[in-house]
């Protein structure tokens, strides 16, 4: 069977501490199988054994609020998305892995959404902007640390969240499913 993956938002930054053996014990717990971590950033792979990317949501996002107190955004895609989340990035061959990034969004933007994230973003800084389903690519170019297309400025425009990851760990994490 395919391994899936759970992007969660926010994990081990901000305040928002877990430790993934921690994770990785809730999850199994709650039915979820062969759970995996990479890194420990919120990444997860599982066995989806027959349930929907959305059940499999649920049940995370309920172990994440009932036992750790988190309340983040959980994203679950298919091998075959984690790696067209890469192949389709159009920053992904010109661009530094660590600098480009995938965010995996909750649902699908609009393209007016989109049009007016790349224009409140004009003139902000020297970032690059594309629209994917239910993704949106970006190259930092110069980095993530001290960009103005923040988390939360990119969600206001585009009314949705979103968790980046960036081509390193992508890869990784897609090497990992396959492994």
């Amino acid at each position: 069977m395919a391994r899936a993956a759970a992007f969660l938002g926010s994990i081990n930054v901000g305040g928002n501490r877990l430790k993934m053996a921690d994770l990785r014990a809730a999850l199994t717990d709650a039915g979820i199988a062969k759970v995996e971590t990479v890194t420990a950033s919120g990444n997860v792979l599982f066995d989806p054994e027959g349930c929907s990317a959305a059940a499999i949501e649920g049940v995370i996002v309920k172990v994440l609020s009932d036992q750790f107190g988190l309340d983040v955004l959980v994203t679950v895609r298919s091998r075959d998305e984690v790696a067209k989340a890469i192949a389709d990035n159009p920053f992904h061959e010109a661009g530094e892995d660590r600098f480009v990034h995938t965010h995996f969004l909750e649902r699908q933007p609009s393209q007016a959404q989109f049009v007016a994230l790349v224009t409140d973003h004009e003139g902000r800084g020297p970032e690059k902007l594309a629209l994917g389903e239910r993704m949106l690519f970006i190259d930092y170019v110069d980095g993530a640390g001290n960009t103005k297309l923040t988390g939360p400025f990119i969600e206001r425009r585009l009314e949705c969240r979103g968790t980046a990851r960036n081509m390193r760990s992508l890869k990784r994490i897609l090497e990992t499913m396959e492994a």
